[in-house]
């Protein structure tokens, strides 16, 4: 008997411990796992419904034309200032030759009004002299009048004489008048008519160069909608240009998940085109103003009566480390899941006020203007000159 009951007692012993074993293993795991969801987990916001962001930069023409060129194709990298689409210029070229026609005239025309400034006042001064001796006619004759040397008629018509000088002076002086009221006091080359001639003459000069469209911005060309002998006219849109440098994460969170979130907190990003082993990194650079419905071309009407409760979602905009983008290149649209640390919670919900400096600029649509002033200067000093 005691050589049979020794295996058992043994046996169960050996379960017991397990037993044992087993529930203080399965009481630690539950520890550890509550220790690490309130370290961890609990301090984390995390989401897959977000989708990559970028600046589309539509380019479209400030001029009327017909596409004769096209520079870059979707899919190609483009650098700020490129040309990418050249119009035909015939018509702009006819423009500028008929706006330097214009200023050449105007030029004329006011040397022309000015130099009969100096013709009025000469026909003044000659109408002057007509009617004093007119007047010192008539007072020789008075004297003779008297003694009835001469006849009445006579005085009547030396009267006539100096009313017809002095009229005559009068509308020389009234023609002079109105021939100095626009330009007495002004200079002609800042005269009104030339400065409008020379602004039109400028327009036309810039038409003509806006018929070489260029890039605003370095990217890559995606949607082009222009073909070759289209078209085209301002404000059409001929293709997009997008910057993947400057690219962005826009996660919608739900309602509930916002009390933690702030701005300035840490955030990694998974992109499902290269999975887990790439992995970038980036801040929350902003909470939207409102929920996705709220700004819906069909905004859902909550008030009425067959009303059901949903979650809503508030876009956050994630910020980017430029140098992981540059390392692994990420598209507009792309899926990714958005995980945030809220660790640190002493930032502001709140977007920061406007920077003093523009978040987005470009040189490249600059126009040399001196070269246009340059140009309607040599065709004034031209005229001026004949």
């Amino acid at each position: 008997m005691t050589t049979t009951n020794t295996p058992l007692n043994t046996n169960g012993i050996k379960r017991k411990w397990l037993l044992l074993g087993s529930t203080l293993l399965f009481i630690l795991v539950a520890i550890g796992s509550s220790i690490y969801y309130l370290l961890v987990l609990s301090q984390q916001e995390q989401t897959d419904d977000a989708y990559v962001g970028g600046n589309q930069v539509m380019l479209t023409s400030q001029v009327t034309g017909s596409v004769q060129e096209i520079g870059a194709d979707e899919t190609q990298l483009v650098k700020a200032g490129a040309e990418l689409i050249k119009l035909d210029p015939v018509d702009a070229e006819v423009a500028l030759r008929q706006a330097e026609a214009r200023l050449g005239v105007t030029v004329l025309q006011l040397r022309e009004r000015y130099a009969a400034i100096g013709q009025y006042a000469a026909t003044i001064q000659q109408r002057k002299i007509n009617l004093q001796k007119a007047e010192d006619d008539l007072a020789r004759r008075m004297p003779l009048a008297a003694d009835h040397t001469l006849s009445a008629e006579d005085i009547t018509h030396a009267k006539q004489v100096v009313e017809d000088a002095r009229a005559a002076l009068d509308v020389a002086q009234k023609q002079a008048a109105a021939a100095q009221a626009g330009l007495v006091g002004v200079d002609l080359t800042k005269h009104p008519d030339l400065l409008a001639a020379k602004a039109d003459f400028v327009q036309a000069w810039l038409a003509l160069r806006r018929n070489a469209i260029l890039a605003p911005v370095s990217g890559y060309v995606a949607k082009r909608n222009v073909q070759v002998g289209a078209h085209i006219t301002p404000g059409m849109t001929l293709l997009s240009i997008v910057p993947l440098d400057q690219l962005w994460v826009d996660a919608n969170f739900k309602e509930s998940d916002l009390g933690n979130i702030r701005v300035g907190q840490p955030v990694k990003v998974e992109a499902d085109a290269y999975g887990s082993k790439v992995e970038y990194h980036g801040k929350v650079a902003g909470l939207s103003a409102g929920t996705g419905s709220a700004f819906a071309l069909l905004p859902a009407q909550n008030a009425t009566g067959n009303w059901v409760k949903v979650v809503q979602r508030l876009p956050i905009r994630i910020s980017l480390d430029p140098k992981e983008l540059a390392a692994h290149p990420l598209r507009i649209g792309l899926s990714t899941v958005v995980t945030i640390d809220t660790h640190h919670r002493d930032g502001t919900a709140l977007g920061s006020a406007m920077p003093l400096v523009p978040v987005y600029a470009t040189q490249a649509l600059n126009q040399p203007m001196q070269e246009a002033d340059a140009a309607a200067q040599s065709i004034i000093a031209r005229n001026l000159a004949r």
